[in-house]
């Protein structure tokens, strides 16, 4: 019998971004503490831009945005939101989105199936995913369970379950 695997990834659906981001902005736009201040929030080139004429309505912008995502089924893992700056009379905070799992995030993940998984499930580092493989497919929903209970600090997604 053929190995089973699995693949563990950290991927963004960039539409349902899009989604949230517009909802974010149509929320906004009609919300009356955020009238004539300047909010807004939207694409500036891969990164997301929010800017605002304070420091806390760019926050409050923010954290909009971040409701939807979650809405939408996006681990806020994803977001790498830095710290507000002022650039003249508006402050703007930038956002970007973090995709693909770093080397060293994959031998860590590696490291955890290797120490705490159960025996023979293998893991390799495949470019910017990680493939799990075992003879026994109830080995696989171990791990898958084992990872879903870590916590760590970038978003996992487990597919091509075979």
């Amino acid at each position: 019998m053929a190995d089973s695997s699995f693949d563990i990834v950290s991927k963004v659906e960039r539409q349902e971004v899009d989604n949230a981001l517009n909802q974010a902005a149509k929320e906004i736009s009609q919300r009356y503490d955020f009238k004539g201040v300047g909010a807004s929030i939207a694409w500036s080139g891969e990164k997301i831009e929010i800017r605002a004429n304070s420091e806390e309505r760019a926050k409050a912008v923010l954290d909009i945005f971040e409701t939807k995502l979650v809405k939408r089924g996006i681990s806020l893992k994803a977001l790498d939101a830095g710290e507000p700056q002022a650039s003249g009379k508006e402050h703007k905070v930038f956002c970007s989105l973090q995709e693909g799992i770093s080397q060293d995030n994959a031998k860590k993940v590696a490291k955890v199936i290797r120490d705490e998984g159960p025996k023979g499930v293998k893991a390799q580092v495949q470019g910017d995913e990680l493939r799990v493989s075992s003879k026994s497919r109830d080995a696989l929903q171990e791990v898958i369970a084992l990872l879903k209970g870590k916590d760590f600090d970038f978003a996992l997604q487990f597919v091509n379950y075979r």
